[in-house]
């Protein structure tokens, strides 16, 4: 085999600020939905790895949350878990949308200077704003620091998405296929069910309930009528949350039941019954023991 026909394989991470569109490239790389998609800021808690594999690679992309400032143990846990994807990667992507440089791009860029993979700049939504903008845009952009590739795209719509598959390409060494071609993110099951879960939380409660909520699949492995039984349950930090979520009469609840009971069916292909259960747990984001039992663990940053 010559070295022009190696099989490559590498690890990407996608670093930016929240809501700048990394967990929609993600999904639309693999063509599913691994990571979990909002209007809201601050969406993705945790690193999440997404696995895109044709004839030639297999790249392990790292979506991250979006880094911004920490105000208690939650926000602490995302920005270390967005930092933490910088080790030992291939390449990074530093994701940032056509509009002027903020303050928390420049940090970001900053914690960028130190890191030995190559970074490439991808400006993302360029669908959103006239092609004449866009070159003063990227010309301050670059200004930030030394960028291997820039690469201007728009993730929902995929455009200039293969070209940047390309030029990662290039930078990744031959090297082994780490997962089987089917599989899609490293994430199990129960914890994608418990984000398509919060996902509907975030589309249906809209601005009521911020992101003072948290999702635990209790059940999921016990089947009765041909049908799967997942059970889960919604933790909210106040009695008046619990309210919001559960709606009059229940009405709030079952619109979040049967949305997300839709998105698990199509992802898992098989019918299932979900129950969902509202807990008020006081203080969650702040309780380093809670954090850890519904899912957000510490040996995820190492």
């Amino acid at each position: 085999m010559d070295k022009t026909s190696e099989f490559k394989s590498g690890f990407v991470a996608l670093i930016g600020e929240p809501n700048v569109g990394k967990s929609t490239l993600l999904n639309y790389l693999v063509g599913e939905k691994v990571a979990i998609m909002s209007p809201k800021p601050q969406t993705t808690r945790n690193k999440i790895a997404g696995i895109y594999t044709d004839d030639h690679q297999q790249i392990v992309f790292l979506d991250t949350p979006g880094l911004h400032p920490a105000q208690n143990s939650l926000d602490n846990y995302m920005d270390q878990a967005s930092l933490s994807a910088l080790k030992d990667v291939d390449a990074v992507l530093f994701m940032v949308e056509p509009t002027k440089v903020s303050a928390e791009d420049k940090k970001i860029a900053e914690h960028l200077r130190k890191v030995k993979a190559p970074v490439f700049l991808v400006i993302n939504k360029i669908d959103s704003v006239h092609p004449d903008a866009l070159l003063p845009v990227i010309a301050d952009y670059q200004k930030l620091g030394k960028f291997a590739e820039t690469y201007p795209i728009s993730a929902a719509k995929g455009i200039n998405v293969s070209d940047l598959i390309n030029g990662l390409t290039e930078y990744l060494p031959a090297g082994p296929q780490y997962y089987d071609r089917d599989q899609l993110t490293d994430r199990p099951e129960y914890f994608i069910v418990a984000e398509l879960i919060r996902e509907q939380i975030l589309r249906l409660t809209k601005q009521e309930v911020p992101h003072e909520t948290a999702v635990a699949v209790e059940q999921m492995n016990e089947f009765r009528s041909d049908k799967r039984q997942v059970v889960a349950t919604i933790y909210v930090e106040r009695p008046g949350q619990k309210g919001i979520i559960i709606g009059k009469n229940g009405q709030m609840l079952k619109q979040i039941g049967i949305a997300a009971r839709q998105e698990i069916e199509r992802l898992l292909g098989e019918k299932i019954n979900l129950r969902l259960w509202v807990k008020v747990q006081p203080h969650w984001r702040e309780d380093p023991t809670f954090l850890q039992k519904i899912g957000y663990s510490k040996k995820d940053l190492s």
